[in-house]
């Protein structure tokens, strides 16, 4: 009986050095990964700083370009405000030459009567004259 205690000691000492030996591999193998891990991280990290510092520099450039649209679409609502002046001056004086057009059409047609006397008497007077005249 002592026998098979002593055979049992050694089984559960050689199964204990085989988990054992087990862990110690998986340990390694944990080792190795986490150191894995520790390097592509840091890799991971160097690319970031490079990636922050050119996001810094576009996100300069884009601020410095929004502050020249926005300079440069002030300096185009004055141009857009002179158009709309020279627009609005242009009716005025469409308006103008319609309504003096309309005068001198109002004024001819009150005036026609004369206009054509006019004309009558100075055909009278011409007549009259180059008859005297020969």
């Amino acid at each position: 009986m002592e026998i098979m205690l002593y055979i049992a000691a050694i089984i559960a000492a050689v199964a204990f050095v085989v988990l054992v030996v087990y862990f110690v591999i998986t340990l390694k193998a944990t080792k190795d990964t986490l150191n894995n891990v520790s390097n592509t991280l840091e890799s991971l990290e160097k690319q970031l700083e490079g990636v922050t510092s050119e996001t810094t520099e576009l996100l300069n450039k884009t601020n410095r370009l929004a502050e020249d649209i926005n300079q440069k679409s002030t300096k185009l609502n004055g141009v857009f405000d002179g158009a709309k002046g020279i627009g609005e001056t242009v009716k005025d004086f469409n308006k103008s030459l319609r309504q003096l057009s309309n005068s001198i059409s109002r004024a001819s047609e009150e005036n026609q009567d004369k206009a054509s006397q006019a004309v009558k008497w100075g055909a009278a007077m011409m007549d009259i004259w180059n008859k005297k005249r020969k």
